[in-house]
């Protein structure tokens, strides 16, 4: 059987994938901020972090990339998520704040397949 035809089949097993990519989200950013702290001093100088995010072309690239596609999708995870009337989208949108957009992107994919999922449950009932 193909991934793709049993993620498209199976919601549960794809929110489980998005739970799994918003842990590696939460991890992999953690390290590296970890890494910035290390090397830059403890107290996180969060205009050094941007300007070293800018620092060359193909750094300016990823940081303006990242902040406009990471914007459009907070915008649509507001949307989205009111439409659908989900619990626990302050861990969401604290999540993208605190810890990563990495984290809450995959978070919020999970959160919502699971409403879908408890959705279909209604509708079958």
């Amino acid at each position: 059987m193909k991934l793709s035809n049993l993620l498209k089949d199976n919601k549960l097993n794809i929110s489980y994938l998005y739970l799994f990519l918003s842990l590696l989200g939460a991890i992999l950013p953690m390290i590296s901020n970890f890494n910035f702290v290390m090397e830059y001093g403890a107290a996180f100088d969060i205009k050094q972090f941007i300007q070293l995010a800018n620092n060359n072309p193909a750094a300016e690239s990823i940081s303006r990339d990242l902040l406009i596609g990471a914007s459009a999708v907070f915008i649509w995870i507001v949307n989205e998520s009111k439409k659908l009337n989900m619990k626990n989208m302050w861990i969401v949108y604290l999540g993208t704040f605190l810890i990563a957009f990495a984290f809450s992107a995959p978070f919020f994919l999970f959160l919502r397949e699971r409403r879908l999922l408890e959705l279909d449950l209604k509708k079958s009932d």
